[in-house]
């Protein structure tokens, strides 16, 4: 569990987190959204430590973010799995060891071992026997599922994922959502994603963060979505017709 407690964040005089307090369960894919220069990247960095708040505090699991030292940093950093927007695969990297290179930076695991917790995650992503194929000879959706692999190889606590269907077409994207959500509830992962994908939201957002100027102005469940009166939220999540009757569906049934 991550709890976030009133954290700013400013670079120079540019303020662009404002007081942010959430919570984000295990075993939930929570997503946050809201326009660009809305804060969601730096808010992510500041989940994953990249970014230290001047206000404020980030609670894992009891752990308070300002209170670690350099060796609860460290080992803090083996609970994290990360899955970047561009994949970020080592090219010169066959998938096997793309997917062991955290193993052998974080672990003292023997070969044996780590081939073994390797296989053991490409076949959950269903890519057996992909081993000692390159990046270069991977669709972006297998890409991606090599990333999520090496994300989960640790066996995380906490995964984050900054616009994991950037560059997928939708029936990928969907795919990537679904695994993702499985993946979390299977191991019960404290999951926070960064996402412009609206489908995103609709299928698997258990909990949605909106920013909004550097501010959380909403937050609630794919379902509390459609029936909030929050004006910056509607006018966001429905600018495309498809979402508005879908919305306006939702209420006639009401």
């Amino acid at each position: 569990m991550i709890k976030v407690n009133d954290i700013h964040k400013s670079f120079g005089e540019a303020q662009v987190l404002k007081g942010i307090s959430t919570s984000f369960e295990p075993g939930m894919t929570n997503l946050i959204i809201g326009q660009s220069g809305a804060g969601k990247t730096v808010f992510l960095k500041s989940l994953l430590g990249l970014y230290t708040p001047e206000e404020g505090t980030i609670v894992y699991n009891g752990q308070i973010n300002r209170e670690m030292t350099i060796d609860d940093k460290r080992e803090f950093r083996k609970e994290l799995g990360m899955v970047f927007q561009g994949s970020a695969l080592f090219d010169s990297l066959n998938v096997e060891e793309n997917v062991m290179f955290p193993l052998k930076m974080f672990t003292k695991q023997s070969l044996e071992e780590m081939l073994e917790r390797v296989n053991f995650v490409l076949k959950r992503v269903d890519l057996e026997n992909s081993n000692m194929k390159f990046p270069a000879e991977l669709s972006g959706g297998m890409q991606k599922r090599v990333a999520i692999a090496r994300a989960i190889v640790m066996n995380p606590k906490y995964l984050f994922c900054d616009e994991p269907n950037s560059g997928l077409d939708p029936s990928t994207s969907i795919l990537i959502d679904n695994l993702i959500k499985e993946i979390t509830e299977e191991y019960q992962i404290t999951t926070v994603i960064n996402t412009h994908d609206m489908n995103s939201v609709m299928e698997i957002g258990d909990k949605i963060v909106f920013l909004k100027n550097g501010i959380k102005a909403w937050e609630g469940s794919s379902k509390e979505i459609f029936k909030t009166d929050n004006t910056a939220v509607v006018d966001f999540v429905y600018s495309s017709n498809l979402f508005k009757k879908v919305r306006e569906a939702y209420l006639n049934e009401r």
